[in-house]
């Protein structure tokens, strides 16, 4: 794997429960859609720990002024999801990003130089439809940096696919899957998302 690559996977506990979630075989589609959800939520969180803009400055208080950090709001966040499955991820997100420009058609022409993207992906396959999406948002000047990717699991495969190609790109995932099974499903993996969710056109990151 490229070392410009970084995966984080957060060691937290409400993180490994919605997996487990995800992974249970019994699971029925409404629970597994929760459970996309609250990994994109607390997934998502962790990502902007060291990566949303923000600057320290003086707060009045009723007892006198305090330093506070704040939000840069000049700074615009665009989110993107993978569509289909990777809406679930956001439709969690979306909480922790109220303000976030939700773009559903691709790639959107003219994106601001200072823009920050988030990609939701519900998981890392092979990584090649993902990486097309990747290669279109450099083509628009936008480079690993300016960007961070939530996906629910991730496999090994993709994982290299990715880090050989985009420099400096994060991922933030629930976990690290080693293999993929000849359907391209990862194992041991959280099954098909588009079939357990019921949803319709079947689609691989």
């Amino acid at each position: 794997m490229a070392m410009t690559l970084r995966v984080v996977v957060p060691p937290h506990p409400l993180i490994g429960h919605w997996l487990s979630m995800l992974r249970h075989r019994e699971t029925p589609a409404p629970v597994y859609g929760t459970a996309m959800q609250e990994l994109g939520r607390w997934l998502t969180y962790e990502a902007l720990r060291d990566w949303l803009p923000h600057r320290r400055e003086s707060i009045p208080t009723d007892s006198g002024p305090t330093e506070g950090t704040v939000c840069e709001a000049g700074v615009p966040l665009l989110a993107m999801p993978l569509l289909p499955a990777g809406l679930e991820i956001w439709h969690g997100a979306r909480s922790v990003l109220p303000n976030a420009a939700l773009c559903l058609n691709g790639v959107p022409d003219g994106i601001e130089a200072n823009a920050g993207l988030i990609l939701f992906v519900d998981q890392i396959t092979d990584g090649k439809r993902l990486l097309e999406l990747l290669h279109q948002l450099q083509q628009q000047g936008v480079n690993g940096p300016r960007m961070r990717v939530i996906a629910a699991l991730s496999a090994n495969a993709g994982l290299k696919c990715l880090g050989e190609a985009i420099p400096e790109l994060t991922i933030y995932t629930a976990c690290i899957d080693p293999d993929l099974r000849d359907n391209g499903l990862i194992s041991p993996g959280i099954g098909d998302p588009m079939q357990r969710l019921n949803l319709r056109s079947p689609a691989r990151a």
